[in-house]
């Protein structure tokens, strides 16, 4: 079905703000669109667009704020005390008349009007169980529906994706509204990475010193602490299988075997594997990527899987990684 765009506050995003003053926008929206989910019960359009724009602008900058949701959140935060620093703002994890100034020197579109492709959409769609041991049963681990598949190709949630689309089916040849996070120069080689637990990132760093990306990551737990010190990258395996052993889980169920996981996005490290020097623990992308930076982890260092790759392209065998509080 093609694509008809609605006229609400939230496209007037697609104007750049003139900080602090928000875009005008009409009074009201259709009422198909005000019923459209989640993010639209918990805010106005305007403040939607508002925040949708910011994030865009932050991944863009390559200061990512983990899931683009147009909710404001740590994710957010974090992206923007980074992109101030780097920018000689003042650290303020706000939108500022500075920053927005700052983010506004992009005038590229925040959205883009996409045609859905096969590849976009994901499939085949599995029925993605709970436990371990169900999950090593499955032949692979992919995308349980059109919507999470297309969430991970912009960089979004599937709900903000349905309430820009309200009236669009994720089918091939079909047209939406999408984050313009897609198709951005790549980074370099990076020279370091640093993982800061204290303030839940990943930096990279260029051979000049120069900070190059930053992203929100979830790393360690109480019971499996941040491994504290310089390591190295041995390896970076694409798309890599999962070996679960119970032994390595305190919350594992008693039940629990040995087993291997198949490959996938909902693969428990996702489509990437960051091989470290320290024995067990590596750079991962992960299943559930709202959870980044929000919940605990076994350790390792995890990131959206659409930040993982980023960073997998952007590093290379023997590349140092410090990870500090």
């Amino acid at each position: 079905m093609p694509l008809r765009v609605p006229t609400l506050a939230l496209f007037a995003l697609l104007i750049p703000l003139a900080a602090p003053v928000l875009a005008q926008s009409p009074a009201s929206a259709p009422a198909e669109v005000e019923r459209a989910g989640s993010l639209q019960e918990r805010q106005s359009p305007e403040e939607t667009g508002r925040l949708l724009r910011a994030q865009v602008l932050l991944a863009r900058a390559r200061f990512s704020p983990g899931e683009i949701d147009g909710v404001e959140g740590s994710n957010q935060a974090r992206a923007l005390r980074g992109f101030q620093a780097a920018r000689d703002l003042p650290e303020t994890g706000e939108l500022d008349a500075d920053t927005w100034k700052a983010l506004n020197a992009d005038d590229a579109p925040v959205l883009v009007e996409h045609a859905l492709t096969d590849e976009d959409l994901g499939g085949p769609y599995v029925d993605v169980p709970d436990g371990m041991m169900a999950k090593s049963e499955l032949d692979r681990l992919g995308y349980a529906s059109a919507w999470e598949a297309l969430g991970e190709r912009f960089h979004a949630s599937p709900d903000l994706l349905r309430f820009l689309n309200p009236r669009v089916e994720p089918r091939a040849g079909n047209r939406m509204r999408v984050p313009n996070v897609r198709d951005l120069p790549p980074l370099g080689t990076a020279a370091r990475v640093v993982v800061s637990e204290s303030a839940a990132t990943l930096t990279l760093f260029d051979a000049q010193d120069r900070l190059m990306a930053q992203f929100p990551v979830t790393s360690g737990s109480e019971h499996d602490p941040l491994p504290i010190g310089e390591w190295r990258i041995e390896a970076v395996v694409h798309d890599p299988t999962y070996h679960y052993n119970p032994e390595l889980f305190h919350s594992a169920p008693a039940s629990d075997r040995k087993a291997t996981l198949q490959p996938g996005p909902n693969n428990p490290v996702g489509p990437i594997w960051i091989d470290l020097s320290k024995p067990h623990y590596g750079i991962h992308g992960t299943p559930e990527p709202r959870d980044v930076g929000k919940t605990a982890s076994n350790g390792c260092v995890r990131l959206t899987n659409w930040d993982a790759l980023i960073v997998a392209e952007a590093v290379e065998v023997g590349t140092p990684v410090i990870m500090r509080q």
